[in-house]
């Protein structure tokens, strides 16, 4: 039996999603506090999530699976009994059975991150310290949207990511946009297909020089065709960006979507 796990947490004190020796990991604890409401061994239960955020990263619509060998019974019981053992950080909002051919990862559709700025005074909440970052200079809006309308679409992003060897950095960026929320908090919205290693950090860092003033739109532009990491470009803190939500096909697409991500996956990645 496959379950779709709905989670959220505060990244603050996580070091990361995956699971690292020694290290307090979302993956880490949620997979501790499932083996000990199952009566399982850590070791049997592989859970999958489908984007795999970096230390200090939060998230309020990550979604993961788990495969279980039998029938764990009531699952609203098993979501409270597991919330009972997480750690107050971390919450998850529903288990359900997943449908055939679910996937957290590869079967996922489109990932939404928001990166929160307050680059005023009076918007700087020492409560939202934590997810907003308090930025000293005020950014225009109307300049970033102008760079960002240009990084939109399928491209090579390779001049926004840490990239690994054999490794792909085609993506396609579905919408990247900024506004201000009721409080006047600068927020950046990125969807895409996928994401690889620190690119929405990097994004935002290329735009907030553009806000700034330090750079044109144009300039967005030209470090995306350059294809190639520039020492100008900021990846940007962590606490700012949260994983907001994930989206699937419907039922009966699911397992297709799967396996031709995956499919594109193996082509591409070592």
């Amino acid at each position: 039996m496959r379950l779709r796990i709905d989670l959220a947490y505060d990244g603050t004190a996580f070091h990361g999603w995956a699971a690292q020796p020694a290290l307090r990991t979302v993956q880490g604890e949620l997979t501790a506090a499932l083996a000990t409401v199952l009566r399982r061994p850590a070791g049997e239960l592989q859970v999958v999530c489908a984007g795999r955020t970096d230390a200090g990263v939060h998230a309020r619509g990550q979604v993961a699976h788990v495969d279980l060998a039998d029938d764990p019974g009531d699952l609203e019981q098993l979501a409270r009994r597991v919330n009972g053992v997480l750690p107050a950080d971390a919450r998850v909002h529903r288990i359900a059975v997943a449908p055939p051919g679910f996937d957290a990862r590869f079967g996922a559709l489109w990932r939404r991150y928001a990166y929160r700025i307050a680059d005023d005074p009076a918007a700087v909440d020492p409560l939202h310290r934590h997810h907003v970052l308090a930025w000293p200079r005020r950014l225009d809006l109307d300049a970033m949207n102008q760079a960002a309308a240009t990084l939109v679409g399928l491209h090579d992003f390779a001049s926004f990511c840490k990239q690994r060897p054999g490794a792909t950095t085609i993506r396609t960026l579905l919408g990247l946009s900024w506004s201000r929320d009721d409080a006047g908090v600068a927020v950046g919205r990125v969807k895409a297909d996928a994401f690889c290693h620190s690119m929405v950090r990097a994004l935002v860092g290329c735009l907030v020089a553009v806000g700034e003033g330090r750079r044109p739109p144009e300039w967005a532009q030209e470090i995306l065709m350059a294809r190639r990491r520039d020492s100008a470009v900021a990846v940007l803190h962590a606490h700012g960006l949260t994983l907001e939500e994930v989206a699937y096909p419907p039922d009966h697409e699911l397992a297709a979507r799967a396996e031709l991500t995956a499919a594109r996956r193996e082509a591409t990645d070592p």
